[in-house]
């Protein structure tokens, strides 16, 4: 994990986020959190892994989503070469469909 973000105050985010119990819960607290283009941003980079993770072409996913094609890039960077974190969630999201 990249260092410059383990400070104090994301540790603090973090175990704010880890303590809610469910999705209205999130609603909540995320838009007091965020803006709604923030939160849509961050919904659209998940969608954007997702689709990747499928191998979906960056025109269906630009498509599909509205990204550009520089945040379709920066989202298959980080799940070729990132901190795993989006396919510890995948894998997290699956085993609870089961």
């Amino acid at each position: 994990m990249n260092k410059k973000i383990r400070t104090e105050a994301v540790d603090h985010l973090f175990e704010a986020i880890l303590s809610l119990s469910d999705k209205e819960e999130c609603y909540s607290f995320f838009e007091d959190l965020c803006t709604v283009n923030e939160l849509m941003s961050l919904s659209q980079r998940f969608e954007v892994a997702a689709m990747l993770r499928k191998h979906k072409t960056y025109l269906e996913i630009a498509e599909k989503t509205g990204a550009s094609t520089a945040t379709i890039s920066r989202v298959n960077r980080s799940l070729n070469y990132g901190d795993d974190g989006y396919a510890l969630v995948f894998s997290k999201m699956k085993s609870e469909e089961n």
